[in-house]
């Protein structure tokens, strides 16, 4: 549609929108952000459409023009739901630019997508990343307008507000005869190099003469020769807006090479046209224009950006700088303070709260009310003076009564109040209004004014808008970012009151109600991505489901049982989550203690106690799927619970060597779990596990490693804890009697060398049982029998042990791929397993030693035919191999 002016010098912008008509695919599933604090709308950049958006943007706030266009309805324009109608007669362009405008002014979004508007005007999406000129497009959409208008009543909007006159003369000096060419403009457009300014460039203009003389003469229609004569030009009409371009680029043509003037240029806030204009006998209201939009170019003549500065006529923004709002910031907080006071004599505040009980309520949920109520725990502001609350309700006993567990305070009948109000009149069974303020399209925005109302100036650059200074248009006299469009209304254009501050002003009913409509999905849209990226779900453990045993916390019933989800927002408090957990168990009584809990290897585990009330979850750092146990804070179904790191249970595998191998060859032992707690001094782990005599050795290379040495705890260690010395959650000792401590060997003063090395295996279940997948780790030595260790992994596992009879153990390579059986007579070492290797548990017999197994596929194409086994003699012939193959594959042949 425009020819290649400029190309935009950033990236590609995606956009989403609101609305009927055809959208645009959203960038991602969250809805675009609300208004800033300046209550106005951007617009997305498309990918180089940043001049098309700074023209919109003046468009808007230009009230005349956009009440002009509302005023023309679907009886004119159409609708946009019957434009695919082949016979209906829609005027798209106008159509959509309503409402674009309707957008802009009442949807509650950062930024309105022009996506529709730009279809209409048939750009496809390469025509959307190529920047052109303002200047052109002005005259362009104008033109656009003007056709898709035809026939309608907004026919002449566009020269009823843009169109002037100019009138050339060139008077004779001999008969005086006056020659005139009449033209017609919607925008004036004025040389930059040269001249100082504005004013200096329409005095060359309008007011300096241009002379015919000497050889450079004028022919004379009325005289019919050549003759001196004068040449001058003038502004006939005037137009309601006067738009000016400035010519910022220019050739050089010693160079042959574009330009942009970048020297200083000057332009009025107010302007006087009289010494322009043809007709100079009017009143001075008829010549006095005010500047109220300045289009801005940022870079040189290949390449840049646009933005816009603009004078809010109606007040529609909240002009706000951001030292007068650090200044409304501190007086809050002054405001906040002096309120604060009205707090400090507890008494009275629980009192109040009390009173407003119909029987006595425990006496954490009464913390939890005044935390509601005050904004502020107990703990912090009252315990350093007052001492602990139930210390405080104790000591005044002529005020408040116990129940007789002491669990439930109340008020003594003398004591109750009257329902009050606090000093600002407001409610005190309902939480401290806050002072989040959300935008409404059908509310004034709080705004603050200066004595010359319209006079607040925004800079619109895409979708961001912030408020600037008047005098902030004098940096853009000059340099490579500076004006480049001047727009200018007639001083005498005066606004209606109710259009100030009113963005709903003029806006047809059906628009009216497709904003609402989508100011009502966007706030439902916003509430539930608040709520998905807010929420965390956390696990309840109640204490009267839980037993305390073999050191740690364990289900009375199960793990589903035993726990309760909830889901709360991270922004709210610790005393709203005690809160929520109070009214779910409205039989819970005495004090509630909340700490974080962790699941360990020997069961459930408490660490730290949640306190600080008025402190947000996320701010204790509970995180999304956090464990809380809830209980009394100190026993679990009568038994002391320890808590803390310092007291973490800890699952220790224990292994002990027997005299008998059941595989006939190699050794055998004994694996069992034993729990203690980390702080347990390893002199009692030896009295509980060791007989008299016995020593403990420890795998020193860790439960995931292969193991190559076992360290002997000596005498000197009995005194150290069982976390002091490393040992940890899946860690293996091996518990020799005084008769098996002929299998260690002494060298360099240490015990070690234990005669074979001891590690695991991995099993994996592949016999397609409901637990298929499920991993085991067997402990074996290299000396271990194959038999032995599918024994061990079909009890592991749970399974039939019928399936001994007919499964066998396959490794599984680093690709997943099952390998060929291992016979079960084969030892580790014979089978040349790697210690930590993963194997397959299978249907199927194992091959004896005098068998062989064979994979094969059928047909040319490996990858196309599933691969397949056959196990056969050794002694087999190559035939008999492949009847069987064949049988296998159910081919004949």
């Amino acid at each position: 549609m425009f020819g290649d002016l400029f190309e935009e010098d950033f990236s590609f912008i995606s956009n989403n929108h609101c609305g009927k008509g055809k959208k645009s695919k959203p960038r991602d599933s969250e809805p675009p952000a609300p208004r800033d604090f300046t209550n106005l709308s951007g617009i997305k950049n498309q990918g180089g459409t940043c001049y098309l958006n700074s023209l919109l943007q003046t468009l808007l706030f230009t009230p005349e023009f956009r009440e002009a266009l509302f005023s023309l309805g679907p009886e004119e324009l159409g609708t946009l739901d019957d434009s695919s109608k082949p016979d209906a007669k829609v005027r798209i362009i106008p159509l959509q630019l309503q409402r674009l405008f309707a957008q802009l002014l009442l949807l509650d979004q950062q930024a309105a997508s022009t996506t529709d508007l730009t279809e209409s005007f048939g750009w496809n999406s390469h025509e959307e990343m190529r920047q052109h000129d303002v200047q052109e497009l002005n005259r362009i959409l104008f033109s656009a307008l003007e056709t898709s208008l035809v026939g309608t009543s907004g026919h002449d909007l566009i020269n009823r507000l843009y169109h002037g006159i100019v009138v050339n003369q060139i008077v004779c000096k001999e008969c005086k005869n006056i020659s005139e060419r009449q033209e017609d403009f919607l925008d004036l457009t004025v040389a930059v190099k040269g001249v100082t300014g504005l004013e200096e460039a329409l005095w060359n203009m309008y007011v300096e003469e241009e002379y015919f003389e000497n050889e450079n003469l004028y022919r004379c229609g009325a005289c019919d020769k050549l003759v001196e004569a004068s040449k001058s030009a003038k502004l006939r009409k005037l137009p309601p807006f006067l738009t000016i371009s400035l010519l910022r680029f220019n050739f050089d043509f010693e160079k042959c090479e574009r330009y942009k003037e970048t020297s200083c240029y000057t332009f009025p806030i107010q302007i006087n046209l009289r010494p322009f204009c043809e007709q100079t006998e009017m009143d001075d209201s008829e010549y006095m224009y005010e500047l109220f939009s300045v289009i801005i170019h940022k870079g040189g003549c290949y390449g840049g950006h646009y933005h816009v500065y603009i004078r809010d006529v109606d007040e529609l923004g909240n002009w706000q700088l951001q030292e007068e709002e650090d200044r409304l910031i501190e007086d809050k907080a002054l405001r906040d303070t002096e309120n604060a006071k009205e707090t400090e004599n507890p008494l009275a505040v629980l009192n109040g709260i009390l009173s407003e009980e119909e029987s006595k309520i425990p006496v954490d949920q009464l913390g939890q009310k005044l935390l509601e109520k005050t904004g502020v725990s107990w703990n912090k502001k009252y315990r350093k003076q007052y001492g602990a609350l139930r210390k405080y309700l104790q000591n005044h006993p002529q005020v408040f009564q116990f129940s007789p567990d002491e669990n439930k305070v109340g008020l003594k009948e003398k004591c109750k109040l009257p329902f009050k109000s606090d000093s600002q009149g407001q409610d005190l069974r309902s939480p401290p209004q806050k002072n989040d303020v959300q935008w409404n399209s059908e509310k004034k925005p709080t705004r603050l004014r200066d004595s010359s109302a319209g006079r607040h100036w925004f800079d619109l650059n895409d979708s961001k808008v912030q408020p600037i200074k008047e005098q902030d248009i004098e940096k853009q006299f000059q340099g490579k970012e500076s004006a480049y469009m001047l727009f200018y209304r007639k001083s005498e254009l005066k606004r209606p009151p109710e259009a100030r501050g009113n963005p709903r002003y003029q806006i047809p009913e059906h628009l009216l109600n497709e904003m609402n409509a989508a100011n009502t999905e966007l706030q439902k849209k916003r509430a539930e991505c608040d709520s998905a990226n807010n929420g965390i779900d956390l696990h309840l453990h109640l204490s009267s489901r839980y037993k305390f045993h073999n050191g740690a916390l364990h289900p009375s019933l199960t793990w589903k049982e035993s726990v309760v989800d909830l889901t709360m927002d991270r922004r709210k408090t610790l005393g709203d989550l005690r809160q929520s957990v109070f009214q779910m168990l409205e039989s819970w009584e005495g004090d509630m203690i909340l700490t974080i809990a962790k699941h360990l290897p020997a069961g459930l585990h408490l660490y730290q106690i949640l306190d600080g009330d008025e402190l947000t979850l996320e701010g204790i750092g509970l995180a999304d799927g956090a464990d809380i146990f809830v209980w009394n804070g100190k026993e679990v179904g009568g038994t002391k619970v320890m808590t803390g790191p310092d007291h973490e249970p800890v699952v220790i595998n224990v292994l002990r060597l027997v005299e008998y191998n059941e595989g006939g060859k190699g050794q055998h032992f004994t694996e069992s779990q034993h729990v203690f707690s980390c702080s347990t001094k390893l002199g009692d782990l030896h009295k509980a596990l060791a007989p008299s005599g016995g020593i403990i050795l420890k795998n020193s290379s860790g439960p995931d490693k292969e193991a190559k040495n076992w360290e002997v705890f000596l005498e000197e260690d009995m005194k150290e804890t069982v976390k002091s010395v490393g040992l940890m959650d899946g860690c293996s000792v091996l518990i020799l009697d005084s008769h098996d401590q002929s299998f260690v060997d002494v060298s360099s003063g240490n015990l070690t060398a234990f005669t074979y090395d001891i590690s695991w295996l991995q099993v994996k279940n592949f016999c397609r049982t409901e637990d298929e997948g499920k991993h085991v780790k067997i402990t074996a030595t290299i000396e271990t029998v194959m038999s032995d260790i599918k024994m061990k992994a079909i009890r592991e596992l749970q399974l039939e042990e019928e399936l001994a009879n007919d499964s066998c153990l396959r490794p599984v390579s680093g690709n997943g791929k099952l390998l060929s059986p291992v016979p079960e007579d084969y030892t580790v070492k014979e089978a040349e397993l790697k210690m930590g290797s993963l194997l397959g548990l299978c249907h199927g017999k194992a091959p004896t030693s005098t068998q062989l197994f064979l994979y094969f596929f059928v047909g040319s194409d490996r990858n196309a035919s599933p691969e397949m086994e056959i196990v056969v003699e050794e002694t087999a012939s190559v035939k008999e191999c492949l009847r069987l193959m064949l049988e296998k594959s159910g081919l004949s042949g």
